[in-house]
């Protein structure tokens, strides 16, 4: 499996067509929420990490805080281009690497946007470069799968149909990641296009470790976008607020 796979798969037009139900309305909704939440100061600085089109970033900002999106992929970048503003910025930048150091007051990392790299110290870089852009005492909110409600509801086998286009999809896992391989057949193809994701197994002991050796203390736990407690066995996500304390 190609180490970077996430670079083709998400600049591809059939990852944008398969998560078309990813709307407005429920970024809306957890935005509010987590706003309600934090209650961040209006002249907050924030950055939106893997940011995707902006969506997100796009309900900070209508807000009125000052919104740094950052992503990998150059399509989705060019799209949230369209929206920039004078408190709306958007850069193509990989997580890996250092971007504006000390100058946030609060990074997001939405909708499983991490667990993608093959190596460890590809995990390390990514949470360090995070907790490097924070300013001290700045807050990270990680917004992840549950790894263990995951696994325990993992549908093998789902066909999505979406115009003339039939998506595949065939989902297991290893001891170290859950795969997702997407097999997209339509009458315009010579032949099927295959893509494969994948993400790793992280717990809350996981994200505990990788945040510690940064200088992040997890402070609150979540197990969905209303913010109910977690619960590793029932809540399908496992959304946690930290902050930097060194």
């Amino acid at each position: 499996m190609n180490k970077n796979w996430f670079k083709d798969w998400f600049n591809s037009p059939h990852y944008h067509r398969l998560y078309q139900h990813r709307d407005t309305k429920e970024a809306a909704l957890f935005i509010n929420n987590l706003i309600e939440r934090l209650a961040p100061k209006q002249d907050a600085l924030m950055l939106d990490i893997a940011c995707g089109k902006g969506r997100h970033a796009l309900q900070l900002a209508e807000k009125g805080f000052d919104v740094t999106g950052i992503d990998l992929s150059e399509e989705s970048i060019n799209e949230a281009l369209k929206m920039e503003s004078e408190r709306l910025h958007f850069y193509k930048h990989d997580m890996r690497l250092p971007f504006w150091i000390n100058y946030f007051d609060y990074a997001f990392n939405f909708f499983t946007s991490f667990g993608y790299f093959n190596t460890k110290r590809e995990d390390n870089n990514a949470i360090r470069s995070i907790s490097q852009s924070l300013k001290p005492k700045g807050i990270l909110v990680m917004d992840y799968i549950n790894v263990t409600f995951a696994l325990n509801n993992l549908e093998k086998e789902t066909n999505k149909i979406i115009d003339n286009t039939t998506y595949h999809i065939s989902r297991w896992h290893d001891e170290r990641f859950i795969y997702k391989k997407i097999t997209v057949e339509e009458d315009t193809l010579h032949e099927n296009l295959s893509f494969t994701e994948r993400v790793a197994i992280f717990n809350l002991d996981s994200f505990t470790e990788l945040f510690s050796a940064q200088g992040l203390k997890i402070k609150e736990v979540y197990g969905d976008y209303n913010f109910a407690s977690f619960d590793e066995m029932k809540s399908p996500r496992l959304i946690m607020i930290a902050e930097k304390i060194k």
